[in-house]
């Protein structure tokens, strides 16, 4: 999800069941994941797919994964193998991507083992939103990501 307009790209590793399901961007319920972003940019957190592609169009926000295939049980990224990554230039080349975000651990080490040398651009690891990252709060998840997205 981006337009000519986004200037921060966020990367998740690979969609969960629910986000596969609900064919959007952090779609289960107990992710974080909207609730910081409308915590750290001020505004209303988005419920519906229509609102979460107007907020992050609104917002200047990017919002991709690393991986476009791979194997994969359930939604756990520790069990990702036969990965296929996601060639990022569709968007650097259509948008002015001032910094690239990764969502989590997982993200990070997937981007730099398979996109980082494509891009030629490094990425600034952020905590996970999941909700299997229980030991930081939400409060403690967004001052974390204001940095990376102010």
């Amino acid at each position: 999800m981006f337009d000519r307009h986004s200037r921060i790209l966020i990367l998740g590793s690979f969609p969960s069941v629910r986000s596969r399901e609900g064919q959007f961007f952090y779609h289960h319920p107990r992710n974080r994941f909207w609730a910081v972003l409308a915590l750290v940019l001020g505004e209303p957190k988005p419920e519906t797919v229509e609102e979460k592609r107007v907020f992050l169009l609104r917002n200047r926000l990017a919002v991709w994964d690393v991986i476009a295939s791979c194997d994969m049980q359930g939604s756990s990224d520790s069990s990702i193998r036969n990965v296929v990554p996601n060639d990022l230039r569709r968007i650097l080349d259509a948008a002015p991507i001032e910094r690239i975000l990764v969502n989590g651990r997982t993200a990070e080490k997937l981007y730099r083992k398979y996109c980082q040398e494509q891009t030629g651009r490094p990425a600034l690891a952020m905590p996970s939103t999941s909700p299997a990252n229980a030991v930081w709060s939400l409060e403690r998840l967004a001052e974390a990501w204001r940095k990376g997205v102010e």
